[in-house]
């Protein structure tokens, strides 16, 4: 994100080249402090230049007292007006002006939308605020935002772009090029929990991963196999092993990622953002397409695992603005998978469920060689909890009742 400040003295220009543009209809008043917002998006140039006016002495010493800012998030950021607002409140607050008078516009005259924002550098009793530094400031509380709401950055010195992370071809061969491919593209990129979290990323990339345990000369060890899988989620070719590509990409390093994200989750409410995005798409719609089609537009995909008859017992929400993979049930009640079956097809009364068939484990499949990873390493992709396996609470519970009543019927045809 760029911010570009200029400082002038002309208030009623500054508000009247940003009024002009959204009472056009190119954008909309999304913010105000201590200035008249009725509400519509609308601006009233007077009236606001009258309100700014009241906010400082008729007479001040510095010739410049007016701060026009404009925000420019990276065209590839897909913003809510909500999320767009709270970046633009958090700047300002940071960077001083929280409680000046201040409009925020959001501009839509082109197709990268940005912002604008008019405030004073001088407060009610005319004393200049603080700037010294302001731009070396500015760019230091961009860098954070872009990291606190996961957003590209967008330095005026564009950076070479990077080849695009590609799902895996098992037919194209070098498989094993391909999965190191996509496992250092999203290291370090995204944050999880549970190795089904992880394994949701992954099958975005036609991956798949999973866990071995053995003993090797009396001592216990871990580890990770990956595997390529076809568009319907089947393992193909010969599994390869964690160690191959890295101690970072192994089970220790797996864990210690997991608890690292278990707080940033919690301490910067990473999935607020997920989950409002979430809940606006739902309320759109009840087509479960539809559903998938509104979040991928807005940066998220959503991987919903289904029985053979199609009910949903799993659902895993993957934002790519803030790099945060969530099942369901984390971000509520209403976006667990009980909840989105019953929305998208609400069951017929008297119809009993479709029994959902258990996955069976593929760790016998997988060569039990020793893998052993140094306790030491300090970059890791894991994002795991200890105290998990890695499978939703919400799905295992699904899963047992199905199989409850699975035999129950088998009993009652024999009696």
């Amino acid at each position: 994100m760029v911010a570009k400040i200029n400082v002038g003295s002309s208030l009623y220009g500054a508000l009247a080249y940003n009024g002009e543009k959204i009472n056009e209809g190119q954008g909309r008043l999304l913010a105000s402090h201590k200035i008249f917002d009725g509400g519509t998006g609308r601006l009233d140039v007077r009236r606001a230049a009258e309100d700014f006016s009241r906010c400082m002495p008729a007479q001040v010493r510095t010739a410049k007292p007016v701060i026009h800012i404009s925000l420019n998030p990276h065209p590839d950021d897909r913003l809510t007006d909500t999320e767009l607002t709270a970046i633009a409140e958090e700047y300002l607050a940071r960077l001083g002006y929280g409680g000046q008078p201040y409009a925020v516009f959001k501009h839509e005259d082109i197709d990268r939308h940005h912002l604008h924002i008019v405030t004073l550098c001088v407060d009610e009793t005319g004393r200049k605020i603080g700037d010294s530094f302001i731009h070396r400031r500015s760019k230091n509380i961009t860098r954070a935002l872009e990291q606190e709401y996961g957003l590209h950055t967008a330095e005026r010195k564009r950076q070479t772009q990077a080849e695009p992370l590609r799902a895996v071809d098992a037919a194209a061969g070098d498989v094993k090029r391909q999965v190191g491919n996509v496992l250092k593209g999203i290291s370090g990129r995204y944050k999880f929990q549970t190795l089904g979290e992880y394994r949701a990323l992954l099958s975005l990339y036609n991956l798949t991963v999973e866990e071995c345990r053995g003993e090797v000369r009396g001592r216990e060890y871990r580890g990770f196999f990956y595997s390529a899988t076809d568009d319907r989620g089947e393992k193909v070719g010969t599994p390869l092993k964690a160690s191959r590509f890295g101690k970072r990409y192994g089970y220790e390093a797996f864990e210690r990622w997991c608890a690292a994200s278990k707080e940033q989750i919690k301490e910067r409410k990473l999935g607020d953002m997920t989950k409002a995005t979430a809940i606006a798409a739902l309320c759109r719609t009840k087509d479960r397409a539809e559903f998938i089609a509104l979040l991928k537009a807005k940066g998220v995909d959503v991987v919903l695992r289904e029985t053979d008859t199609g009910r949903i017992y799993g659902a895993t929400f993957i934002d790519h603005r803030t790099g945060c993979v969530l099942n369901g049930s984390r971000l509520g009640k209403e976006l667990s998978a009980n909840a989105l079956q019953e929305h998208f097809a609400p069951p017929t009364a008297g119809i009993p469920l479709p029994i959902a068939l258990s996955q069976q484990s593929d760790t016998a499949d997988v060569p039990t060689q020793a893998s052993l990873y140094d306790n030491t390493a300090s970059d890791g992709l894991g994002l795991f909890t200890t105290d998990t396996h890695g499978v939703d609470a919400e799905e295992e519970a699904f899963m047992r009742e199905m199989q409850r009543r699975k035999k129950r019927k088998k009993k009652n045809r024999k009696l």
